[in-house]
C-alpha cells in the first residue's frame, strides 16, 4: 500500500479522488491547499502527488509543483485540471510533473497514472518558461506538448516529422521558447527554399573573398544562433554532399566558414521534414547516419484530420484578430472536412471568410471548401456527415449516447462491464440508459459485482472540476 498524496481546494472533488485511490489498494493523504501540501511532504512520507491545477493562495498548482520538484528526493507528481491549454501542459512537464491529465479523469486512467507513477522516478525540473503559441487538446497534441516540455530544457537534437501544414516550426519555437535558450537566437532556415550552390554559405557563411561576389564577411546560421535554436525545416530536401558536412558539424560542433577557419559553435540543433526519411533513407537518397544524428528524439506532428477536437479551437484562434465568431453550422463545416492542407489550409479558410463577411457571425455559407473533398473521420467512423451539427450540448449528447451504446454491445448488454469500460459508476450508467431510451425491456441490470467501479460519490468527484 502506498501513500498517495491528493491536493486540491475542492472537498467534493478530494474526497471523491480519496475514495478512488482507497479502492485502488492506496493510503490517501488528503490536503486542501498547496501550503498544506508541503506541510504534509515535510511530516510524511509520499509515493506520489495528484495536484490540482487551478487553487487559490499563494501556492496554486504550478508553484506548489515547483515546490514539490525542489525537494530532495521528492516523489512524482501528476498534475490534474479541468482547463488544460498547451501553456500549461508544456510548463508542468518541464517544472518535472509525471503526467497532465485533463479532468474527469476515469477510474482506469487514474489506475494506470498510479501504476506509472509508483514505478518511475522523474529527472530535476528546470526552470518555467513563457507563454507558447501552440493551440490544442486533442490526445495526440497533448502528445505533442508533454514531449516539448520533458525535452525543451535539454541540448538533445530533435527530429519533428508530419505532413505539410501541421505546424512543425511552432513546434520548434515551442522547444526554443521553453528552453534556458530563450533568451538567445532562434534561427529558421528552410533547406529546400535555399539553392543548394548557396545552401553552405547560408548555414555557415563566408569570409571576404570566398568566391565572386564575397565582398565581405558574413556569419552563417550557425553562428547567427550561437547559444541560442537553429531549425533545419525540410530537412528531407537537402543535397547529399551538404548532408555530409551537416553531420560533421554535428558530431564535431565545429563550423568552417567558406575561405575560413573552424570555429567551435553551441547551438542546439532541431530539424524537421514531411518526408519519409527511412525510405529515403533505403533509397540511397539520404544518409542513414545523419538520420540517426537527428532522430535523437523523434516527435511526431498528427495532421488535422487525427485532431478533431482541435479543428474548431484553432478556428476560433485564427479568427480572434478580427473579431468575428463561427456559428454552429461553420463549426460544422470545419469538422466534416478532412483537411489535406491541415493547419495551414484551415487558417487560410478562417482568415479568408473573416475578411469577405461583414457581418460579426460566419455563416455556414462563407466558409469555402472545396466541392471534392477527403472523406472525414466522421464519415469513416459510419456517422452521418450532419453527425455535428446544432449545438455543442446536442453533439456531446450524441456522443455520449453512442459511446453508451457501444460498450453495452460490447459488453453484450451487461450493464456492470459496461460502466467498468466507459470508467464510470453503474447507477449513473442506469440513468443515462433511461435517459437516452437504451433500456431493452426484460434485461437484467445483472447481479454482476461492481468492485472495479467507482462509488457514486467518487464517480460525481471525478467527473467535476
Amino acid at each position: 500500500m502506498a501513500t498517495i498524496l491528493i491536493v486540491d481546494d475542492d472537498s467534493a472533488l478530494r474526497e471523491g479522488l480519496a475514495e478512488t485511490v482507497a479502492d485502488l489498494g492506496h493510503h490517501p493523504l488528503p490536503a486542501a491547499s498547496g501550503a498544506e501540501a508541503l506541510a504534509r511532504l515535510r511530516e510524511t512520507p509520499v509515493a506520489a502527488v495528484l495536484l490540482d491545477l487551478r487553487m487559490p493562495g499563494e501556492f496554486d498548482g504550478m508553484a506548489t509543483l515547483a515546490r514539490i520538484c525542489a525537494l530532495p528526493g521528492r516523489p512524482p507528481v501528476t498534475v490534474l485540471t479541468a482547463f488544460a491549454s498547451p501553456a500549461n501542459t508544456i510548463e508542468a512537464m518541464r517544472l518535472g510533473a509525471h503526467d497532465h491529465l485533463t479532468k474527469p479523469v476515469g477510474r482506469a486512467d487514474l489506475a494506470a497514472n498510479l501504476d506509472s507513477m509508483l514505478s518511475s522516478a522523474r529527472p530535476d525540473p528546470g526552470d518555467t518558461g513563457p507563454e507558447g503559441g501552440l493551440i490544442g487538446s486533442s490526445a495526440g497534441m497533448r502528445r505533442v506538448l508533454k514531449t516539448i516540455g520533458l525535452v525543451a530544457d535539454t541540448d538533445s537534437t530533435v527530429l519533428i516529422q508530419g505532413e505539410t501544414g501541421t505546424g512543425k516550426e511552432e513546434v520548434a519555437r515551442a522547444l526554443h521558447a521553453y528552453s534556458a535558450r530563450r533568451g538567445r537566437p532562434f534561427v529558421p532556415i528552410n533547406c529546400a527554399a535555399i539553392p543548394p550552390e548557396l545552401l553552405e554559405s547560408e548555414l555557415f557563411g563566408h569570409v571576404r573573398g570566398a568566391f565572386t561576389g564575397a565582398v565581405g564577411d558574413r556569419a552563417g546560421a550557425f553562428h547567427q544562433a550561437e547559444g541560442g535554436t537553429l531549425f533545419l525545416d525540410e530537412i528531407g530536401d537537402m543535397p547529399p554532399p551538404m548532408q555530409a558536412k551537416i553531420l560533421r558539424v554535428i558530431q564535431d560542433r565545429m563550423v568552417t566558414p567558406l575561405g575560413g577557419r573552424a570555429a567551435r559553435v553551441d547551438v542546439r540543433l532541431v530539424a524537421a521534414t514531411h518526408r519519409d526519411l527511412p525510405a529515403l533513407v533505403e533509397a540511397g537518397l539520404f544518409r542513414a547516419d545523419l538520420y540517426y544524428r537527428l532522430n535523437v528524439v523523434p516527435l511526431l506532428l498528427p495532421p488535422l484530420r487525427e485532431r478533431l477536437a482541435d479543428i474548431v479551437p484553432l478556428a476560433e484562434h485564427f479568427l480572434a484578430p478580427s473579431g468575428k465568431r463561427l456559428s454552429a453550422g461553420a463549426a460544422s463545416r470545419l469538422l466534416a472536412y478532412g483537411w489535406p492542407g491541415n493547419v495551414r489550409e484551415l487558417r487560410n479558410v478562417v482568415e479568408r471568410a473573416a475578411v469577405l463577411v461583414r457581418c460579426g457571425v460566419i455563416a455556414p455559407d462563407a466558409i469555402d471548401l472545396p466541392a471534392e473533398r477527403p472523406a472525414s473521420r466522421i464519415e469513416e467512423a459510419g456517422l452521418p456527415a450532419d453527425w455535428l451539427d446544432g449545438d455543442l450540448p446536442g453533439a456531446v449528447a450524441r456522443l455520449e449516447r453512442t459511446m453508451i451504446a457501444l460498450a453495452l454491445r460490447e459488453a453484450d448488454g451487461n450493464r456492470a462491464r459496461a460502466a467498468r469500460r466507459l470508467g464510470i459508476q453503474r447507477q449513473l450508467l442506469y440513468a443515462k440508459i433511461e435517459r437516452y431510451g437504451l433500456a431493452s425491456p426484460g434485461t437484467d441490470l445483472s447481479a454482476e459485482t461492481t468492485v472495479h467501479v467507482a462509488n457514486p460519490d467518487a464517480s460525481d468527484a471525478l467527473g467535476r472540476g
